[in-house]
């Protein structure tokens, strides 16, 4: 199971780091990402990354705010967010075997999708 955390209460224009790590088993597949889902809403894409070489895929509400990153030897994946809006708030959540190629993920809905971290933005 993936275990995302760093999540927390922050103002608008501030920053976060998330963390995630799998308990138990290493990353599989190609690509790894962030996912988000708000209140009463569907479950978003936010990033991806390609595990090999590290090539990255943001979805364009948060390209040039959030930036994704690995650490192969430490088999983690992290997610940077800086520049917090409102509109952030949510439970994110990070997911591995993403399929190639790299790209907007907005249609995938295959679980399990393990334990979120909670990101609160006040204005």
């Amino acid at each position: 199971q993936l275990q995302a955390c760093g999540g927390g209460l922050v103002q608008a224009g501030g920053s976060l780091r998330l963390s995630c790590a799998p308990s138990g088993r290493t990353f599989r597949g190609y690509g790894m990402g962030w996912f988000r889902q708000a209140p009463g809403k569907e479950r978003e894409f936010v990033a991806a990354i390609e595990w090999r070489i590290g090539l990255t895929y943001y979805a364009d509400s948060v390209k040039g705010r959030f930036t994704i990153s690995r650490r192969t030897a430490e088999h983690a994946i992290y997610l940077q967010m800086n520049d917090l809006k409102p509109e952030d708030t949510a439970v994110y959540y990070c997911k591995d075997e993403l399929p190639y190629p790299l790209r907007d993920y907005s249609d995938y809905t295959r679980g399990p999708w393990g334990q979120g971290t909670l990101v609160t933005v006040s204005s």
